[in-house]
């Protein structure tokens, strides 16, 4: 359990389950409870298309997000104020406000202060509250992104000030835009502070435009400066086509407004993208508005009418990708869901490749084992945490028997775990009929280059699955991945058995030739893999002596 650092009302934010930076959590908010990661969708009750209280009963949505500031100057604004939030909604459940920064970044200010509006948002008895920051534009300057970076870190110093109410929980906004080392300063600052909660700011352009490459360095320069026991909020993170590359990069919560806007625009929202509906001939969904109707007949519908019904399929969409989201984490698949996504458009394919940049960052919240195998599904896969961790372990950590220092390499057998395999029990019993001590089988394997026989029932050495076509994609790794382990361990000799497509007789030369070059005595064995397992143990006992000497 991890508790936001703050010395009035203790959030308590306790993470459940982890994959990649991705958290299954529970936020503690006067209201209730809050699961995360989770969207907030944006309620404006002026043009409201679903009432706040079906997107909680109808829905399954625990928290909404409003603008305070719009409130505040709406003729309801005493009404809000007499009645609270919750009650003015009709929302039985968290609601978030937000304090008039989007305003500031389309008109450039608003007519407000920061003390009004945190007085406000605690007069509503808003759940969580947001100061009056200064948004980053992206047309901006450099000495007006240094202003809005030292100007939001000054509110938010103080803000501390300024809120009285101990039950409220308040979001600490981190400002920079695309000027990395001002997201990181700021992230630094704002962590110091007693803050439940911390956001990046000023992504909207960046998502509207499908810069998502541009926004996973925008998350991490902030993600990777700030403590893992704050929730991370992303403002804007509006389609659901990208939800989980901000979760897998640690985004516990994020609003939207998109599935109102898109409706009103005639939009509709699938998890791979966005369509028109006058374009559609079939509903590609299951929800209860897709299922009672075809498109042509939403078409016709009156123009009000249209609306709502396009933003609750909007909202489905959204609410429906956040449980694929979620059960991903709970099995441990979110980085096979994320490549999935990573195919629904170009901008999000770049997206994944920047997130292996990464890899080492979100290798720390993958656990261990999981409850299922891992899917190598694209050429992308091979950078997942998983190989990484297995990888910088192998080369850092392992250490052979002490007294085995001959290697033999073996291709990997159709059965797993490979010590279960009638060849591979074959030839250890033979290496102990023939009291060949001294020799050490690794098995040569793509995706994951080496596993020692001794370590081949441990996770995800057995437990995985993947297409000999993207094995021999990754030959190449596997490769310079045999010439380094047989270096680092300090073996006097090496025998490699070739098995083609990974590692054919004149590649298998090749490596012999490279450890040559370091001062390693290898040779290439040509026995037929899973069969020649006798014949295989009489040429190394016949060689043994002669090679490495008794």
């Amino acid at each position: 359990m991890s508790r936001a650092s703050s010395g009035e009302f203790e959030g308590v934010f306790e993470v459940e389950r982890r994959d990649l930076l991705a958290r299954i959590g529970r936020l503690e908010t006067k209201s209730g409870v809050l699961e995360t990661p989770s969207m907030l969708p944006v309620v404006n009750p002026a043009v409201q298309p679903i009432p706040p209280a079906k997107i909680f009963e109808e829905f399954g949505f625990e928290a909404v997000i409003a603008n305070a500031y719009l409130l505040y100057k709406s003729p309801h604004s005493q009404r809000v104020r007499e009645k609270g939030i919750h009650a003015f909604l009709g929302f039985p459940g968290v609601v978030m406000t937000d304090s008039g920064a989007y305003q500031i970044l389309v008109y450039g200010e608003i007519p407000i202060e920061q003390q009004e509006i945190i007085q406000y948002q605690e007069e509503i008895s808003t759940d969580i509250g947001v100061i009056l920051d200064i948004p980053t534009s992206w047309k901006a300057g450099p000495q007006e992104v240094e202003y809005s970076v030292n100007e939001t870190m000054r509110r938010a110093k103080e803000a501390i000030e300024i809120r009285t109410r101990e039950d409220v929980l308040w979001v600490a906004p981190i400002q920079g835009g695309t000027r990395l080392d001002l997201v990181s300063q700021c992230a630094k600052f704002m962590d110091s502070l007693p803050y439940h909660i911390v956001a990046l700011g000023s992504p909207t352009t960046v998502m509207e435009n499908y810069m998502f490459d541009v926004l996973v360095d925008m998350i991490m320069a902030a993600k990777l400066n700030v403590s893992p026991a704050k929730p991370f909020h992303l403002f804007g993170a509006g389609h659901p086509m990208m939800f989980s590359l901000a979760v897998a990069l640690g985004c516990d919560l994020f609003d939207s407004a998109a599935y109102a806007i898109y409706s009103r625009e005639g939009r509709y929202i699938t998890p791979w993208g966005t369509q028109w509906l006058s374009e559609l001939t079939y509903f590609p969904c299951s929800c209860p508005i897709c299922t009672q109707m075809e498109p042509k007949d939403l078409l016709e519908l009156p123009q009000r009418e249209r609306y709502e019904k396009l933003a609750e399929h909007n909202l489905f969409v959204c609410r429906e990708e956040l449980n694929r989201i979620k059960q991903a984490i709970v099995e441990g698949r979110l980085w096979e869901h994320l490549e999935v996504r990573a195919r629904s458009h170009p901008s999000m394919a770049q997206a994944l490749k920047k997130v292996i940049k990464y890899v080492k960052h979100l290798e720390k919240g993958t656990p261990i084992a999981k409850p299922k195998g891992l899917l190598f599904v694209s050429r992308e896969s091979i950078y997942r945490p998983e190989v990484y961790r297995h990888l910088k372990r192998l080369f850092n950590r392992y250490r052979r028997p002490l007294a085995r220092d001959v290697l033999l390499l073996i291709p990997e057998p159709s059965r797993r775990p490979y010590n279960r395999s009638k060849w591979v029990k074959n030839i250890l019993k033979g290496i102990e009929r023939k009291r060949l001590d001294r020799v050490h089988v690794v098995v040569y394997a793509s995706p994951l280059d080496l596993v020692p026989i001794e370590l081949c029932e441990t996770y995800p050495l057995s437990q995985h699955e993947c297409s000999q076509g993207l094995k021999v994609v990754w030959r190449n790794r596997v490769l310079r991945s045999m010439l380094k382990y047989a270096s680092n361990q300090g073996y006097s000799a090496v025998f490699i058995v070739p098995n083609p497509p990974i590692l054919d007789e004149k590649r298998a030369e090749l490596l012999c030739q490279w450890m040559a070059d370091r001062g390693i005595r290898a040779e290439v064995v040509n026995v037929e893999p899973e069969r020649e397992h006798e014949k295989l143990i009489e040429y190394l006992s016949s060689r043994l002596g002669e090679a490495v000497g008794r």
